[in-house]
């Protein structure tokens, strides 16, 4: 919860790029997030922009696009929830020019922050430790099924 003496209505600027195919898939998937973003409580858009997607540099099938999203945030914690859920490329802070926070605003934004990191650091140890346990399994395979040298050379 903000106090008194934290900066309200925080208007940015946010830039969401997607890359896939069909290009028509991207648009509305763009489409589809600006909705749910504006769905946000303490959320609101000014304004949308949405580019037309354009075959990507080296590639022959995959697509790439961004929109544009002008939005009015209620407190700063909120602009930071909406980095963390929707992973734009890239924030701008249009006003107000200078932004107080007090302690605990600062706690809930980097508390959020850690939470995230440490959702992430679990997801990538078991990812790691998945990788160990399919390499080991398939060095036992290549074991198991690639004739042995020994009997090769036996053989000439």
């Amino acid at each position: 919860m903000s106090s008194m003496n934290e900066t309200k209505n925080v208007r940015a600027r946010l830039i969401l790029e997607v890359i896939g195919k069909p290009p028509e898939h991207l648009t509305a998937t763009l489409e589809g997030l600006i909705k749910k973003m504006s769905e946000e409580k303490g959320v609101k858009i000014i304004g949308e922009k949405i580019k037309e997607p354009v075959l990507m540099k080296d590639s022959k099938e995959f697509y790439t696009t961004f929109a544009e999203i002008e939005i009015e945030v209620e407190e700063v914690l909120l602009l930071a929830e909406l980095m963390f859920k929707y992973m734009p490329a890239h924030i701008e802070i249009i006003s107000p020019e200078f932004i107080t926070l007090e302690n605990n605003g600062w706690n809930e934004i980097l508390n959020e922050l850690v939470r995230k990191l440490h959702g992430y650091d679990e997801v990538a140890r078991v990812l790691q430790m998945q990788s160990a346990k399919m390499q080991r399994r398939i060095r036992e395979l290549e074991e198991k099924y690639e004739p042995k040298k020994e009997n090769s050379e036996e053989k000439k």
